[in-house]
């Protein structure tokens, strides 16, 4: 055996221990396709995040260096630590709502609101080391958490169809269709109709296909200005160690807060779940292997994100595409982090992609967040009302904190109304009155 193949044969046996790779019936070869087929799926959040935080006066590549820097520094610590093949990365829904709502609706600064999503992680790791988080996830109705992950979908595709100039304000009826004359609907729609049609080929990079394809032909339209494909990351400081964390500690972002907290909650505990059980990891009860540990991981680098100025981070459902192809341990989870380490020297890419061109991500990302309505007990009343109302009060409100406290509300007025009180939780009843309080005493 020469020394080239000792050395092979030596980091294989080292992967095999440490990751249990026979035990979980793979292989190096077999992770390292299952860890670059993830990272295709979803390489798309180093283009759209920052142009999200953008738009809240963030610095576009300050954030693009820090999206990637999070999503390495989670998917890899979800490796070593859970040995999930699990990738981590800032969570679409919650940009738009920070970006959106929080500074572009409410008024605050980037800084600010930054600082609330700091605090929302924080609550989250709480919840987390006190094994409350596990009590609140089997305590919520199933109806309000597809009720929040549907408002959330309806929230970023109607982003999406802004951003693309598809839909545009109108005084007299809120909101009108966009002028089809101008290049960047049709290009918007067209990205959309991209993914769609590559995702429903299982082409598992369709997003990733669409920017490039709608970024290419902004390119040839004079939209977009090329300067190059390859830089040393840009500088951080505009964006790193400028979050009020502080100064978030206002009464008046509680219910901010508790909303980053909640959504981030769901978001990234059904993702687990969700993964886990297409490898075979979950049982009956939706727990599996290792299941502290990742949670831990995840919660952490939602703190770890905010605090160098990232929106709330949360396990990737694309994790699945890694897994259709055999991934199976945390080797996958590390393959991901090193390329989004890698990605960060390509960074003049992300500056030359056009808004238009992260619209039919959005839009996309709409219809898998709303395909869970199907879950709703539609015959039921007192099931279907609250999910009703929370997810179209999301997109009607222009507030994912006002959908969640009108669900929960609803939520028990029907199971009261009804004569179905022993139906209500504790969790669910405690949630309502505190946003309630918060109706009463803080916004009015």
């Amino acid at each position: 055996m020469s020394n080239s193949q000792f050395d092979t044969a030596k980091k294989q046996c080292l992967f095999q221990r440490f990751f249990k790779l026979q035990e979980h019936g793979t292989t190096v070869r077999t992770e390292l396709v299952a860890g670059f087929t993830t990272f295709l799926t979803m390489v798309y959040i180093v283009f759209v995040n920052p142009q999200i935080l953008s738009m809240a006066g963030m610095d576009i590549k300050a954030v693009f260096v820090t999206t990637c820097l999070i999503a390495a520094l989670g998917s890899i610590l979800m490796g070593i630590f859970a040995n999930l093949p699990v990738a981590v990365a800032p969570a679409m829904g919650l940009n738009a709502f920070f970006a959106f709502v929080v500074v572009g609706a409410m008024g605050y600064s980037w800084q600010v609101a930054m600082g609330a999503v700091f605090w929302g992680a924080v609550g989250l790791f709480i919840l987390t080391l006190f094994r409350i988080r596990y009590w609140i996830i089997a305590n919520i109705p199933l109806s309000l958490r597809v009720g929040i992950t549907s408002g959330i979908g309806l929230f970023i595709a109607m982003m999406g169809l802004k951003n693309s100039g598809i839909i545009v304000p109108n005084p007299d009826t809120l909101v009108a269709i966009g002028n089809f004359t101008h290049h960047n609907v049709w290009l918007g729609a067209l990205g959309f109709f991209i993914i769609a049609i590559l995702a429903a080929r299982n082409i598992h990079a369709a997003v990733l296909i669409s920017i490039v394809v709608t970024t290419l032909i902004g390119l040839a339209l004079g939209d977009v200005t090329y300067n190059g494909i390859f830089s040393m990351p840009p500088n951080i400081t505009t964006v790193v160690g400028q979050v009020d964390i502080m100064g978030s500690l206002d009464l008046a972002l509680s219910g901010i807060i508790f909303s980053f907290m909640l959504v981030n909650l769901f978001d990234s505990s059904g993702t687990l779940i969700g993964v886990t059980d297409k490898i075979g990891l979950t049982n009956e009860k939706g727990t599996f292997p290792r299941m502290k540990e990742a949670l831990y991981v995840d919660s952490l680098s939602s703190v770890a994100g905010s605090a160098i100025g990232t929106s709330s981070v949360t396990a990737y459902i694309e994790s699945t595409a890694g897994v259709s192809v055999g991934g199976r341990t945390g080797l996958t989870a590390i393959v991901i982090g090193i390329l989004f380490l890698l990605t960060m020297f390509i960074s003049p890419l992300a500056g030359m992609v056009p808004a238009y061109a992260t619209a039919g991500a959005l839009v996309y990302v709409g219809v898998l967040m709303t395909s869970s309505l199907t879950r709703v007990k539609w015959d039921d009343l007192t099931e279907s009302v609250p999910a009703f109302i929370t997810a179209v009060m999301m997109p009607f409100s222009f507030s994912i904190t006002e959908g969640i406290a009108l669900g929960f509300i609803a939520y028990c007025a029907m199971k009261l109304g009804t004569g179905r009180w022993r139906e209500l939780g504790p969790c669910v009843i405690l949630v309502s009155i505190l946003f309630l309080l918060k109706m009463v005493l803080v916004d009015a």
